[in-house]
């Protein structure tokens, strides 16, 4: 099973995807999507979804996974980011992928065992578990980290599944 992490962002929107099976994953890609620094709000979008209906469109992954909005102190900026985490959205509804959401202090619990760990702990432990020879960037880490969390609720939940079941 292929999965794709999303960490969503109006001038940088980090990707990554993992491929999973039994206890195994290995990453497959990641990357940043970038918009041109001093483009308009509508353009920046545009080249997210664009960017990312390429990745979904060359790789085929069965899930994404997106980070679900956080609230922050400055309204404007948690429009903006909800401006981008929604392009994302539609990419991925648009590939009839299924597409499930994580709170950060969900990714970054299931990463690094911690709800409040910082950036630098979430890279870590992301190329800890994936066996990255190199740390990510810090946007494709946290995309990294919220496909790892997909695919850790996944096997819970199968887990749990087929306990009631049998």
């Amino acid at each position: 099973m292929i999965i794709l992490g999303i960490d969503p962002g109006s001038h940088k929107t980090g990707y990554g995807l993992i491929e999973c099976g039994g206890s195994q994953s290995k990453v497959i890609a990641l990357g940043c999507l970038k918009a041109r620094p001093r483009a308009s709000l509508s353009a920046r979008l545009l080249a997210i979804h664009q960017g990312l209906s390429q990745v979904i469109q060359k790789y085929q992954p069965q899930e994404a996974a997106v980070e679900a909005t956080f609230y922050g102190k400055n309204a404007h900026s948690a429009l903006v980011m909800g401006h981008a985490r929604g392009v994302c959205l539609l990419a991925v509804e648009q590939a009839g992928c299924k597409l499930f959401e994580y709170s950060p202090l969900e990714v970054k619990k299931a990463v690094v065992g911690q709800g409040r760990a910082g950036k630098g702990q979430v890279g870590f432990m992301i190329r800890a578990l994936l066996g990255l020879k190199t740390n990510p960037q810090e946007d494709e880490a946290d995309a990294l980290a919220v496909a790892m969390c997909h695919w850790q609720r996944r096997q819970f939940n199968s887990k749990v599944i087929k306990d009631i079941k049998g």
